[in-house]
């Protein structure tokens, strides 16, 4: 069990039959009346997230969100094809639970699978990957000191924006979390 006193940020529990993650939480001791834990929520299986307001002594149980390293293998229609690091085991996942998560992703890499009581529901990408530009336009010389971009497609089929001196063929690293280009690879 946990008390709404411990809320530290990543922290997962269990309420109402869902399970959350603590974004942002803050300690709350007004002049007048008793203190409260004020929170932002993520529902870890729907990713919506809430604000809640808690009384320091409420408790909930706690949630383990089991994460554990896997290898994208391959892509064989709806399902996507994971193989466990330790065991071998190759583990189907449905297209529904993987979103967007592995539009950065190619064969091969690591990736983090995110299940509660044996029920995957989400994947974790690296937070960086480098990937190679498969098409963009040639860079435009002039006003450059605005910092311009273009969009370029990766190898993946993702499209981002990076720098006009970025040609095809190039590795780049890209932040996985926000999508943007970091540097060449």
């Amino acid at each position: 069990m946990i008390t709404a006193g411990d809320f530290r940020n990543g922290v997962t529990f269990e309420m109402e039959g869902n399970v959350y993650q603590i974004v942002e939480f803050q300690h709350v001791k007004p002049g007048k009346g008793a203190a409260f834990v004020r929170t932002k929520i993520k529902n870890v299986i729907t990713g919506g997230v809430v604000e809640k307001t808690f009384r320091p002594t409420e408790k909930m149980e706690k949630a383990h969100i089991d994460r554990r390293d896997m290898q994208f293998s391959y892509a064989d229609g709806d399902l996507y094809y994971f193989m466990d690091n330790e065991t071998f085991d190759m583990l189907p996942i449905n297209a529904d639970q993987v979103g967007d998560a592995l539009k950065f992703v190619k064969e091969n890499m690591d990736c983090k699978i995110l299940s509660y009581k044996g029920n995957v529901f989400g994947i974790e990408p690296p937070t960086f990957v480098e990937l190679m530009v498969s098409a963009t336009e040639p860079g435009v010389k002039g006003d450059t000191a605005t910092g311009a971009t273009k969009p370029a497609t990766l190898e993946t089929g993702a499209t981002i924006m990076v720098p006009l001196f970025i040609n095809e063929g190039e590795m780049i690293r890209v932040d996985t979390r926000t999508g943007e280009y970091m540097e060449r690879a």
